[in-house]
């Protein structure tokens, strides 16, 4: 009995043994799956991150490589856009001077709703029904119903007057409205008659064969060439010789540094690095030679294709840059090519198809052979030569006396050289410095040298003065940078009769160098005691058209408006010509003085002064942020901008200014906008939250 219950507590134990075993086994085994489906997985995920490696590599290399391909195609553009500047104007008709014609088109009036008369009040609205039936014997009914109809007709009387008044209102605001709109539609007439009048008066000059005209005439045409690639210059100096029938143009053409330097851009895997592959320099000397001659026949064939009443026999062109001359080390004027063209012979080319170097040496040009250093040519004739041969013989000598200003003060322009030259060394020795004047220049300037004695500001300062009519080209700013360094001066003026273009005010940026507009010089000289002007018929400003020289003014009911600031941009194609244009309570007048801030929300304007390059003038206004930081343009009420003739006060355009929004804190007023030669006024408007920043960087001001 005791051996079988020994082997009952064995068997169990053992059984107990057996399961705990296998439970092991079991574990061990679920243990080792576990691992080898962890390892799997591991290694699964493994190649997954590799694949998802690889093709994120490779996506990041096409990325590159299509980034590369795309400087490259620009590279290739660039340069099929310097090899096709002749084919660019092929297509083209040549320009003709109707194109200079205003048509007049004004839109139908549309008073909206001015149009609709205000609705008088129904009577029959209020009638009120008598009393009838058992009610009209009730006690007190007909005394209500005289006293409702007495209030019925006192509500009738009170809406009637109402509407009456609101009618009346409407005529007088549809009679205002048509009159602005009738002075408006009066005004772009008179502005397009005015226009039509000055073309008249250039094709009968033209015909006439008057030689300031010709010159003017295809000055013209030379800026109004459009589509030359970024980097070309629009500066030509034009004359004209009478006698040969002969148009001399020296015209700025481009540096090698327009041909791209770069050839092609190419991705290095191993390097994950773009390498530029560099143009050769023979290649970018060919394309840059090239460039110039195929520059040179576009803008011959410019001149001739507008020639449509034959005036010219022939055309001169000298093509230059500016760059140091190897022969003199001074940087200036460097001639590259110079071509004579017959008129005749010109037109028998078939352009579409020349070689344009063989071309320009077909004509008997001469093309320098290496431009890139750059080996000059030699000009047979200059524009220079030409004007100087050409100018009337000047008046006598005026001797310059303090007086008043007026229509007999000498005009600058055509007074004595020497008499001119003595008025300037005047006008400095009253400024209180010690003047030394120098021979004339070829352009009949004077060079004066002037010692300023103040020990802190004081010192030796060259005087350069330019008679130009037209801007003063950005070289004679370059030449007088040189002429400062050649004396040892401490500083040099540029005086002269006409203006400044931004290249020149963007060139004497932080060098000390000074620039003097023609109406500043008059400024100068009546402020000294001294007489000039600059033109016939008004002293003190080159003659102006009717209607070029303008007030405007903003106006609105008092209240609580917040002050404003005035600012205005002159611009091309939406964007400000540079920071100097950019006029504002800091540069209360535009360089050229075409534009200057007046008291109040005012804008004096004189549009003859405006450069040529620009299109348009905006006018704007923003709150006075330090003295209103909270305020804004929704309080102001009842604007109007007013156009008045400085000349004569006559009001030439009234404009209402609608409500601004909550928030705005500065709004565009108008602009005047250039179309061909002819200025016109446009009173768009819109707003900005974010004042003089918002709508100075809508135009392009670059703002730190």
């Amino acid at each position: 009995m005791a051996s079988r219950r020994s082997t009952g507590v064995l068997g169990a134990w053992a059984e107990l043994q057996r399961q705990q075993q296998r439970q092991r086994e079991a574990e061990l085994r679920a243990r080792q799956q576990q691992l080898r489906a962890d390892e799997r997985n591991r290694r699964e995920a493994q190649k997954a991150a590799a694949r998802a490696d690889r093709e994120a590599q490779r996506a990041y290399q096409q990325s590159r490589e299509a980034e590369v391909a795309r400087r490259t195609a620009e590279i290739e553009d660039r340069v099929a856009e310097l090899q096709g500047v002749l084919r660019a104007r092929l297509s083209a008709p040549g320009f003709r001077i109707e194109r200079l014609r205003a048509a007049v088109e004004i839109p139908p009036f549309q008073p909206g709703e001015l149009a609709r008369p205000i609705p008088m009040p129904d009577p029959a609205r209020y009638q009120v029904a008598a009393p009838s039936g058992l009610g009209s014997f009730a006690p007190g009914a007909q005394s209500r119903y005289e006293q409702d109809r007495a209030q019925a007709q006192a509500r009738y009387d009170h809406d009637l007057r109402a509407a009456q008044a609101a009618e009346y209102e409407r005529q007088q605001q549809y009679n205002d409205y048509h009159r602005r709109f009738e002075d408006w539609a009066n005004g772009q007439r008179a502005l397009a008659a005015q226009r039509n009048q000055q073309v008249d008066d250039l094709v009968r000059r033209l015909a006439a064969r008057d030689p300031e005209a010709i010159e003017d005439y295809f000055e013209g045409v030379l800026l109004a060439s459009p589509d030359w690639p970024e980097g070309f210059s629009d500066h030509s100096t034009v004359a004209f010789d009478a006698a040969a029938r002969q148009l001399v143009v020296d015209h700025e053409l481009p540096t090698t540094d327009v041909v791209p330097a770069v050839a092609r851009v190419r991705y290095v895997k191993s390097d994950d690095q773009e390498k530029e592959v560099a143009r050769t320099a023979t290649d970018r000397r060919t394309i840059h030679r090239d460039v110039l001659a195929q520059s040179a026949i576009r803008i011959l064939a410019e001149v001739f294709f507008a020639d449509h009443e034959g005036i010219l026999d022939s055309v001169v062109l000298n093509g230059f840059v500016q760059a140091v001359n190897p022969a003199t080390g001074r940087h200036g004027r460097t001639y590259l090519l110079t071509v004579t063209a017959q008129a005749q012979e010109f037109r028998q080319i078939s352009l579409d198809r020349v070689d344009a170097v063989a071309c320009l040496e077909a004509m008997g040009g001469n093309l320098s052979t290496r431009p890139d250093r750059p080996t000059p040519v030699q000009p047979s004739r200059l524009a220079d030569s030409v004007a100087s041969t050409s100018t009337p013989t000047p008046a006598p000598t005026i001797t310059p006396t303090p007086a008043r200003p007026g229509d007999d003060d000498p005009d600058l322009f055509v007074m004595d050289p020497i008499a001119f030259e003595d008025l300037i060394a005047e006008l400095f020795k009253r400024m209180g410095m010690q003047v030394e004047t120098t021979a004339r220049s070829g352009d009949q300037g004077v060079d004066v040298v002037a010692v300023d004695p103040d020990p802190i500001r004081g010192g030796k300062i060259v005087v350069q003065v330019k008679r130009y009519r037209n801007t003063v080209p950005p070289t004679a700013v370059r030449d007088l940078a040189g002429t400062v360094q050649h004396h040892g001066a401490n500083k040099g003026l540029l005086v002269t009769t006409s203006g400044f273009g931004p290249g020149s005010h963007e060139f004497i940026r932080n060098k000390p160098l000074g620039l003097v507009t023609g109406p500043e010089l008059v400024g100068l000289l009546a402020q000294h005691g001294l007489r000039g002007r600059l033109g016939p018929g008004s002293a003190g400003a080159a003659a102006a058209a009717p209607g070029s020289r303008i007030l405007v003014q903003l106006a609105w009911e008092p209240g609580n408006a917040p002050p404003l600031d005035p600012c205005a941009f002159v611009c091309r194609r939406g964007r400000v010509l540079g920071d100097e244009h950019f006029v504002f309570f800091n540069n209360p007048a535009s360089p050229e003085g075409a534009v200057r801030i007046g008291d109040g929300v005012a804008f004096l304007v004189d549009l003859t002064l405006l450069p040529r390059e620009a299109d348009r003038l905006v006018l704007a206004a923003a709150v006075d942020q330090e003295r209103a930081p909270s305020g804004d343009l929704a309080a102001l009420r009842g604007a109007r901008l007013t156009r008045l003739d400085q000349a004569d006060g006559r009001r030439i355009g009234d404009h209402p200014v609608p409500t601004r929004r909550p928030g705005e804190t500065a709004m565009v007023l108008g602009a005047f906008v250039r179309t061909d030669d002819a200025w016109t006024f446009s009173p768009t408007t819109n707003g900005f939250r974010n004042g003089l920043l918002g709508v100075a960087e809508s135009h392009g001001v670059e703002v730190e």
